[in-house]
């Protein structure tokens, strides 16, 4: 007997059987939405794969402690290693035990001749101060254009004596302390060497470093030069 063709299948929406035509349509509609839906999966699944990657990495990233505000460097035991390399003394200021020595060592002047020792300190109000003694290789002084950037481009206001010595001032108390390492300074020559003096502090703690500096500059003979210190 011979075998019965299949009725086709009646469409509800449409109330007859689909055509090839509409039976083709709807199958390319499904693949479409398929791949949609496949597509939108493995976004989902790549970001939450990402987030949980970040976090892993958050968690096993070690914590970075504040370890700047305790960091001290003795200046006086550093001043001592680079003398021979400065080849004279080199100042160390008597501070109150309260301040912090953050830095204290010799800096090369890129594409110049100059050495500088330097000292940054953070006070016991919190502020910054810093002492330089800057020299040349070859005994001559530093020059204006050199410690103009090491004083932020501010222009002097005045002169004082301090400690026996003159020293040019530099009080620009409109500056920002956090945006700025220099709001007062003060500037003076003894022998080759520079001195500078300056910071964020109050004008009358800075002086009193400055007279500190001044005194030691005439204990340790700064003013003889380089042939003194040598001999």
């Amino acid at each position: 007997m011979a075998e019965k063709q299949k009725r086709p299948v009646i469409v509800a929406e449409l109330g007859r059987p689909e055509t090839a035509s509409e039976t083709a349509s709807r199958k390319a509609e499904q693949s479409r939405l398929y791949k949609q839906r496949k597509t939108v999966n493995n976004l989902v699944f790549s970001l939450l794969v990402s987030v949980a990657l970040m976090v892993v990495i958050v968690l096993i990233v070690p914590r970075g402690t504040d370890q700047w505000s305790d960091h001290q460097v003795n200046v006086a035991e550093a001043a001592q290693q680079n003398e021979a390399n400065a080849a004279r003394p080199l100042v160390t200021p008597n501070v109150p035990e309260s301040w912090k020595a953050k830095q204290a060592m010799i800096r090369t002047e890129k594409g110049t001749d100059i050495l500088y020792w330097y000292i940054s300190y953070t006070t016991e109000n919190n502020a910054f101060a810093a002492v330089t003694q800057a020299f040349t290789k070859g005994g001559d002084n530093v020059n204006d254009t050199w410690i103009g950037q090491q004083l932020e481009a501010q222009q002097p206001t005045g002169t004082e004596n301090i400690g026996g010595l003159e020293w040019t001032v530099y009080d620009h108390p409109k500056r920002s302390a956090d945006e700025s390492n220099m709001i007062f300074g003060l500037q003076t020559q003894v022998g080759n060497n520079t001195l500078l003096v300056y910071g964020t502090d109050r004008p009358e703690v800075l002086r009193t470093l400055a007279a500190d500096i001044a005194t030691q500059a005439k204990t340790l003979g700064l003013d003889a030069g380089i042939e003194s210190d040598n001999q």
